[in-house]
């Protein structure tokens, strides 16, 4: 196994004993080739309990796993683009009904037959995953083609919007956060959305090391993306590991097309705690916002893509549990990414069979967990249940 390297911080409201079940586990996890290396920060009223780096950033050559590798985060990505969208209604430089065609006309397309339902698809629709767009991975383009998000724009007015939106809850993997990053460029006016992302949340939170895209100077830490799934499955690895190649320095990709640290992810995480303040005092998000965000938006809808994953495994059908933009813990026994035992308004993101942070405000826990090595979805789901759950389990 590569190296590995673990910090504890001792607290009377924090069973150490626990923490040193959840490493075992992790430790047995990877060597059981469940996935290859983990960067995991458990955290307590913002001070860290636990930071533990352990594994492979590759295994094939052997390559340890450093506390400062960057992992290209997938999914998670989203969580900036939509604090961005979040920053930019505090501001009023967008509102929950401002709707894509508002500042996106070209969405409409030109053809007329395609054009249907398009003027009613709003912020909120995005945020809630309930555009009535389509679930899937191809932002319009292929993904070798998706770099300039200028490009996927003008590729979505072709696109059609299949369901009435609002009706139903179905995770989009890359279309409704292509329209929601390049929304809130164009609210702002500004020329890049990757130098936007910097001035609306990486900067004032301190990530220093996160952006869209990935710099040639950070190119050496980089974790690269190696996908174990099977054959047949919602997303093959060609889907996955065509990333190391599209994420590049100037690839803008609101979706999915960040690269950050657990570090970084943890400021980011603590930031969220925090209802939009940053560790400097700077408020990015408004108390008001933030907890509008962290609340239950789409009741008792289930998510179609992981309903249908669920009726898989044979595992009760969870509700969708979104928020704005943050997917939530919700109540119930059924199985989620931050298992039945946080809070039901804990609140986070995540990314293919890689990556999550949560916080839990009941008990003031934020957890970040970033993996190299892509799981198969279901097996994240089942992965991300169990490390939560023993998380949240150390509370006292």
């Amino acid at each position: 196994m590569g190296a590995s390297k673990t910090d504890v911080v001792t607290r009377t409201d924090i069973d150490g004993a626990a923490l040193e079940r959840l490493v075992a586990e992790i430790e047995s996890d990877i060597e059981r080739r469940a996935y290859d290396g983990v960067h995991v920060i458990l955290a307590r009223g913002g001070e860290k309990v636990l930071d533990h780096v352990t594994g492979f950033a590759e295994r094939a050559t052997g390559r340890a796993l450093a506390a400062d590798d960057v992992y290209r985060v997938l999914s998670l990505t989203k969580a900036f683009t939509n604090v961005m969208a979040l920053r930019a209604i505090t501001e009023g430089k967008l509102a929950l009904s401002t709707r894509v065609v508002d500042l996106i006309p070209e969405f409409f397309g030109t053809d007329r037959f395609r054009m249907l339902r398009k003027d009613r698809v709003n912020v909120l629709h995005l945020l809630t995953h309930r555009s009535g767009m389509a679930p899937t991975p191809n932002p319009g383009l292929d993904l070798t083609e998706a770099g300039v998000l200028a490009d996927v724009i003008a590729a979505l007015g072709n696109v059609d919007v299949l369901f009435e939106p609002g009706t139903n809850l179905n995770y989009s993997p890359a279309i409704n956060h292509a329209l929601l990053g390049e929304m809130v460029r164009r609210a702002y006016g500004a020329e890049s959305f990757n130098q936007l992302a910097k001035d609306l949340v990486f900067t004032p939170v301190g990530m220093t090391e996160t952006q869209f895209g990935l710099p040639v100077a950070l190119a050496s830490r980089a974790v690269p993306l190696k996908a174990y799934l099977p054959e047949g499955g919602f997303l093959d690895p060609s889907d996955i590991e065509e990333l190391n190649d599209v994420i590049t320095e100037d690839a803008e990709l609101p979706w999915v097309g960040s690269t950050s640290t657990a570090n970084d992810v943890f400021r980011f995480a603590e930031m969220v705690r925090r209802k939009g303040l940053t560790e400097d005092g700077e408020r990015i998000v408004s108390t008001a916002v933030m907890d509008q965000a962290t609340s239950l938006q789409t009741g008792d809808m289930p998510n179609d893509m992981y309903a249908a994953m669920a009726e898989a495994r044979r595992w009760e059908i969870p509700a969708g549990n979104f928020g704005l933009g943050f997917s939530l813990s919700g109540t119930g026994t059924a199985p989620n990414f931050f298992g039945p035992f946080t809070s039901p308004r804990t609140h986070g993101n995540y990314g293919a069979g890689s990556s999550l942070f949560w916080v839990d405000p009941e008990r003031d826990l934020t957890l970040v967990f970033l993996s190299a090595g892509v799981m198969e979805e279901t097996e994240n789901v089942a992965r991300f249940q169990k490390i939560s759950t023993m998380a949240v389990s150390a509370a006292i």
